[in-house]
This record gives C-alpha cells, structure tokens and sequence, in this order.
C-alpha cells in the first residue's frame, strides 16, 4: 500500500513535469518510508532532493531546556532553507506524523515563539505559496505514538492508523488517482454552483451554541484545496472562500480538538465583533488559544470559511485524527489568519494592501479550527436577499444537491 500511496504523492501532489527538484520535510521516524519516496521519485527523473528532517523529541529538548529569552535570541527554529529551495521552484512534500503529549510540558508562550521563528524564516516560501506560484503538499503518515493515541485498546494500533490513514486518502481504491479525479470533479461542481449565487452573507447555527454570521466580498470564489494539477492537501474533501475579514459577528464554538505546535486546545468558543475575536475560552490550551489570537495584528480575523459534509468519508470512520490536517476535511471549518488571493477574483496579482481593501485578510498566520456538527445548519443571503440553504443537517441541502 505504501506504493499506491506514493505514486498517488508523485501524480496528484507534485508537479514533476515543471520541476525536477523535491524538498522533503519528515518526521526522522518515518525515513523508511521516505526511502522508498526517494527511490521512485528518481525513475521519474527527479533530479535534486533535499531532505529536512524533524525530530520532535530534539524539538522537545529545546523549548524545554531554554529561557524564553534565550529561545527569542537565538534561531533554533530556522526555516531559511525553505526560501533556498522556494527560490529554485521546488516540489514541497510535507508530512504531517503526529507526537501526541510531547509538548504538554512546554509553556504556551515558548511554543509560540518556535512557530514565530520558523515562520518567519521563510516569508519567500509563504508568499509563493499564498500566491499559488509553488508546488507543495502536506500528507499524512502515522508515528507509534500517534497510533497508540488514536487506537489504545489495538494490539497493532500502528497498522490501524496507516489503514485509515489509506483509507481516507483513497489508497484502498482500485486507482486512487482516478478517484480523486472524481472527487476533485465534484468539488468544482460544488464550488461552480456556490460562486453562481452571488452570496453576500453566511449564516451557520448548531446546538452547540454557535451563531455566527460572515460575510463574502464581492466576487469571492470558492475553491478547492488544488493548485493547478497538484493537491495541496492529502486527503482534501473541503470547498472553501475568504470572507470579508473585519465584518464577522457573533459566536462559535469548536467541535473538535485543535492542535498547534503539538499542542492541543479543546472545547473552545470565539466571539467576534467586526470581524475581530473580542472574547474567547477553551476547556483545553486557553493559553495556546490566546497566543493564535494574538500572534499578530491580524491573526485575531478570519481568513478561511471551509464547507465540507459531516456525511464524508472521513467523518463516517468516526475517528477524531488529532491532526488539523485530517479532521478539517471531516469538519466544516474556519480559520483565523490570513486568507486566500485565489478566493477573490484576479486576487492573486493583488498586493496586500489591495487585498485588505477588497475584505481578504492578511497576516502571518494561519490557523483552522473544526466547527462542522451533525445538526450544523448553514444559510447564505444573495446580493437581493434571497435566503438560500446551503447545509442543513450538518450535509449539502437539496438545494446544492440538485444545482451540482
């Protein structure tokens, strides 16, 4: 399976026919995996492979081990060689291999300066991406002590998860490539129908409290976590936009975990007003949830509103991933931060200046947190007012249905 699962990597989430450089960045676990990558990326002719390896526990070490200001002094967490490799248009295939509880003992504070630093360090890298001008993936691939977080009980938990983990990516499919094909196609029905409506406003409500209305700016586009040929995340079953960053209001509450930095914040609310988060709370990692908020002038707006259907093949495996990248496409989603060029018509030849005018936010972060409930209902307002349903039931209403 690790070699359908490769070739799916090598066709869907990297553009080898432009660029014959990769940049890998793993967990130092997985290497055997990265091998094999490494091993059928040149009988396709790559030519030049960078590996950045990440090891948690070092990682750890660090952040522990260190004063604030001594972490702030120094760059442990440089991330320059992302830029090095932006520069040369390289294919970026990250893996996102989860270490749960590794970081519970590290101060909020220290865990935001890490993810400040390594942010920081790669503005080219960021920019290109935002920009839609760099082939990049972010995948999954399961750790030990991941899988005994999610399967406790399993004697072969480590199985389990690269099963489901397979499972959600189509990789038990005949032909996972054809597969995504079709799913791809059906997001841009989705997202055809959804930009035909000339939305002004949405308005989300559940039981568990949220009441929430954000508002789009003129010609939004939703799209889809695909750039061009590549899938920029592996599994990705979401359709999203921007809304307009300052004119949010009202209240929601997060219907699963959130992790940041190895971190978990859990059970969580944010009320805005003006588009601006002006109280929050969470049950878990209020002090993670405060450093999100503040990490820079505009990390406390939204940048992301993300649709997908709580009747979804990852949703209906009923397993909460613990990593943002699985559980958003079982959830619809928000996120706070910066948001999307391409969720605005020709917004990516636009500046940052020009974007914040137009309602797009612009930040150094960005942060998605899971919303998405059984019961989640979802009503979008149309430039005449014409109230239309776009979930209900936590699924595509009829109406969507019948118009895709």
């Amino acid at each position: 399976m690790d070699e359908k699962y490769i070739e799916l990597l090598l066709d869907k989430c990297t553009d080898l026919e432009k660029s014959k450089i990769l940049f890998i960045n793993y967990d130092i676990e997985i290497e055997e995996f990265i091998q094999k990558l490494i091993n059928k990326a040149t009988t396709l002719g790559v030519e030049e492979i960078h590996l950045e390896v990440e090891d948690p526990q070092k990682k750890h070490d660090i952040l522990k081990n260190h004063t604030i200001e001594e972490l702030k002094k120094a760059s442990y967490f440089d991330d320059s060689i992302w830029d090095t490799y932006a520069k040369k248009k390289a294919n970026f295939l990250i893996f996102d291999t989860e270490q749960p509880h590794l970081m519970n003992d590290i101060e909020s504070e220290k865990i935001a300066i890490m993810i400040k630093q390594r942010r920081e360090t790669r503005p080219l890298y960021r920019k290109m991406v935002e920009h839609c001008e760099l082939p990049w993936c972010i995948a999954a691939y399961p750790s030990k002590r991941w899988a005994k977080e999610i399967f406790p009980n399993s004697k072969n938990s480590y199985q389990d998860l690269k099963n489901a983990i397979y499972q959600v990516c189509m990789i038990n499919q005949e032909n996972p490539i054809i597969s995504w094909d079709k799913q791809l196609e059906k997001n841009n029905k989705i997202i055809k129908y959804l930009n035909s409506l000339s939305l002004k406003k949405l308005h989300y409500q559940n039981s568990l409290g949220t009441n929430l209305t954000i508002y789009l700016p003129e010609n939004y586009r939703f799209d889809s976590a695909k750039d061009g040929k590549v899938i920029v995340n592996m599994p990705s079953y979401e359709v999203f936009a921007s809304p307009i960053y300052n004119k949010t209001e009202g209240i929601v509450y997060s219907s699963k975990p959130l992790i940041y930095g190895g971190a978990i914040v859990d059970k969580f609310y944010l009320k805005f007003k003006d588009g601006k988060v002006i109280d929050y709370d969470a049950e878990i990692g209020k002090n993670i949830l405060k450093e999100i908020i503040n990490s820079d002038s505009n990390s406390c707006y939204l940048g992301e509103c993300a649709l997908v259907e709580n009747n979804s093949p990852i949703s209906n495996l009923g397993i909460i991933f613990q990593t943002t990248l699985i559980d958003e496409n079982a959830s619809c989603h928000l996120a706070l931060g910066s948001g999307f060029p391409e969720c605005l018509e020709d917004g990516i030849s636009n500046s940052d200046e020009e974007l914040l005018e137009k309602g797009i936010n612009v930040s150094k972060s960005h942060v998605d947190f899971m919303i998405g409930t059984p019961d989640l209902t979802i009503i979008g307002t149309t430039s005449d007012n014409k109230e239309i349903p776009i979930f209900t039931s936590g699924n595509y209403s009829q109406e969507v249905i019948k118009n895709c």
